[in-house]
């Protein structure tokens, strides 16, 4: 189970301080925002997440599979964009983009790219998923 605690420094704007096990980092809105920009925004978070999944999901699968796999990038962008089922609405759409170093079959690379969409990341972001909030006051 993961657990991250995050918790504002209201003397930084809307600096955020993030715990994240033995781990410690900043996230921040954008200077357009009122930000500082002292770290990523939470929207270049979830990228960085699926991202990395992305990257270790296919590091894994090729390790498993014995193949050559030297090197993995993944360029992610997120845009808003018509809904198609509801005109007039936006909905955001993340393109992913991979690029993987070592010699590859056409049928390896479609393997790769499945396992890419089989990282539990994209199954979170993509699948039916639950969020309960509960406020408690200090």
């Amino acid at each position: 189970m993961a657990q991250v605690q995050v918790k504002s420094n209201t003397s930084q704007q809307y600096q955020q301080e993030i715990k994240a096990a033995s781990h410690s980092f900043l996230s921040d809105a954008p200077k357009e925002f009122g930000g500082l920009e002292t770290g990523p925004d939470p929207h270049e978070l979830l990228l960085a997440s699926l991202g990395s999944c992305t990257a270790i999901t296919l590091q894994m699968y090729a390790k498993k599979k014995g193949w050559d796999l030297k090197s993995v990038n993944v360029d992610l962008r997120e845009e808003s964009i018509d809904d198609p089922e509801n005109p007039g609405k936006k909905v955001s759409k993340i393109t992913r983009e991979i690029k993987v170093e070592g010699d590859f079959d056409a049928e390896q690379i479609d393997s790769l790219k499945s396992a890419a969409d089989r990282c539990p990341i994209h199954k979170l972001l993509s699948g039916p998923k639950q969020i309960d909030t509960v406020l408690n006051k200090n």
